[in-house]
């Protein structure tokens, strides 16, 4: 799909207090991260979907996440999203959004180039018993820059025209800043050199498109 803006971002969005409480939630809670390590597709997951397996991969993406539901911290994000999906153009229907996720990268912490979710009636999630989430795919995604006492850890997207990436400009990262994108834009985290990069992610659902 070609985009006329493939982000769009805000500056000081959320205030310092806000940024230190969310870093404070994932305290007693974090877990190391996962990600769907089936890479291959079979001839039948192409007729009904793919079936995703979750597992630790150190060579994809090192990283530890905490869960947030707290209603607060929806109502702060929401209105940027919305205005983000409005402003670029996209203007996806958007309906809900997933749990949200804390994520910590340590020194040599990285995600390397990956999607956040695909748009078609196969990656639906078919969950029955969360209203939220069954029959919609991922369409928008937020990160949410919490800090900025690190070394790397540089947000870029895959940029297909000329072979190389683009760099969120470090003044749209500092922290309170955040930057809302299609879920089936490829992007990364380069890996930290020092210190401990925080972020919080939001994942914005809504009908597969048509």
């Amino acid at each position: 799909m070609q985009l006329t803006n493939d982000w769009y971002y805000f500056i000081n969005a959320v205030n310092p207090e806000d940024c230190k409480k969310i870093i404070s939630m994932g305290d007693e809670s974090w877990n190391e991260s996962s990600i769907d390590t089936n890479s291959y597709i079979t001839d039948e997951e192409r007729k009904v979907g793919k079936k995703p397996t979750y597992k630790k991969n150190c060579k994809i993406r090192e990283s530890s996440v905490a869960w947030s539901n707290e209603q607060w911290l929806y109502d702060l994000i929401w209105p940027y999203m919305a205005e983000a999906n409005e402003l670029s153009g996209w203007r996806f229907d958007i309906s809900s959004a997933e749990t949200m996720q804390i994520t910590r990268y340590e020194k040599n912490g990285f995600y390397r180039l990956h999607k956040d979710g695909g748009g078609d009636h196969f990656s639906a999630y078919d969950i029955p018993d969360n209203k939220f989430m069954h029959g919609n795919v991922r369409k928008l995604s937020m990160t949410v820059f919490l800090n900025d006492d690190y070394e790397g850890g540089e947000f870029q997207f895959a940029n297909y025209n000329n072979g190389k990436f683009k760099p969120v400009s470090p003044d749209h990262t500092k922290p309170g800043s955040l930057v809302v994108f299609p879920s089936f834009s490829e992007h990364r985290v380069q890996p930290v050199k020092s210190g401990t990069r925080y972020t919080l992610v939001a994942w914005f659902l809504g009908p597969p498109f048509k």
